[in-house]
C-alpha cells in the first residue's frame, strides 16, 4: 500500500471534518460517493491546511478509450481562458531568421545542432519544445528522450508549426499540452490556489468542454468516466461528470 505524506494525512483529516456539508450524493455501484460541483470543491480546497507556496490546482479526467488503439489515443493542446499562473520554459529548434524570430517572441533557448546535442546529453530543463516541419527529420532523433516525457514536438499539440512566433507566445502565456496515459487518464493544471474561485471554475469547465468536444470517433458508451480535482498534496475531489 502506498504510504501517504504527513501533509496528505492532515488534509484528509481536515477534509473529513468539512465534507459533510457540501457535495451531491449519487449512487455508484453498491456504495455512495460524494460528487462535487467545481465551485464546491474549490472552496473546500482553500480551507485545507495552507502550504508555503502557491499550490497548483490539477484536473484528472479518465476517458473511456482503448489505449492500445492508436486512433483512440488523445493528444492536443489548449489555452485556458484565465491562464495557469506559471511562466513556461519554451525551447525552439531553429536556425537563421527563424531562430531570430523565436528569440524575439521570448523563447528561452533556441538552436539546432547544438541544442540537439545538449538534449542528447540528457538536458531536459524545459516545458515545451517547438520545431518547424522542415527540421523534424533532424529533431526526430530525440524521440526516445523526449517522447516518454511528453515533450517531443508534434503537429497534434501545435508544437510542430511554421508559425513559430505565434506558438512561442501562446505556450509562454500558458497554453498547455495533454495526452492520455495507458489508463486513459488526462492530467492538466487548471491554475493556482491563489486564483479567484470564479477563474478556476472557468478554467475547469473549459478543459472539460474541450475534452468532450475531442471525443475520438468509434468510442461507444460512456466517454468521461471520472473527473477529479486536487491541489498539490491534497486528496482528490470527484466532480460531477457533466462538468457543470
Amino acid at each position: 500500500m502506498k504510504r501517504r505524506s504527513k501533509r496528505y494525512q492532515q488534509n484528509l483529516k481536515r477534509l473529513e471534518e468539512i465534507t459533510g456539508r457540501s457535495g451531491v450524493k449519487e449512487e455508484k455501484g453498491t456504495s455512495k460517493t460524494v460528487f462535487y460541483e467545481p465551485s464546491e470543491a474549490i472552496k473546500i480546497l482553500k480551507q485545507l491546511p495552507a502550504v508555503k507556496f502557491d499550490a497548483t490546482i490539477n484536473l484528472a479526467i479518465q476517458v473511456g478509450i482503448d489505449s492500445k488503439k492508436s486512433e483512440q489515443q488523445m493528444r492536443g493542446s489548449l489555452s485556458l481562458p484565465k491562464g495557469i499562473g506559471k511562466t513556461r520554459r519554451v525551447i525552439v529548434f531553429a536556425s537563421g531568421p527563424e531562430a531570430d524570430k523565436a528569440r524575439t517572441a521570448g523563447a528561452d533557448e533556441v538552436g539546432l545542432e547544438e541544442l540537439i546535442k545538449k538534449i542528447e546529453g540528457r538536458w531536459t530543463d524545459f516545458d515545451v519544445a517547438i520545431a518547424p516541419p522542415s527540421l523534424m527529420k533532424q529533431v526526430s532523433k530525440l524521440g526516445k528522450i523526449l517522447g516518454p516525457m511528453g515533450k517531443m514536438p508534434s503537429p497534434k499539440t501545435g508544437t510542430v508549426t511554421d508559425e513559430i512566433e505565434v506558438a512561442v507566445k501562446e505556450f509562454k502565456a500558458g497554453k498547455i499540452e495533454y495526452r492520455t496515459d495507458t489508463g486513459g487518464n488526462i492530467h492538466m493544471p487548471v491554475g493556482k490556489l491563489s486564483f479567484s474561485d470564479e477563474d478556476l471554475v472557468i478554467n475547469i469547465n473549459a478543459v472539460i468542454e474541450h475534452i468532450k468536444s475531442h471525443r475520438p470517433s468509434g468510442i461507444k458508451g460512456e466517454f468521461i468516466r471520472s473527473i477529479n480535482l486536487s491541489s498539490t498534496m491534497s486528496p482528490p475531489f470527484p466532480l460531477r461528470r457533466d462538468g457543470k
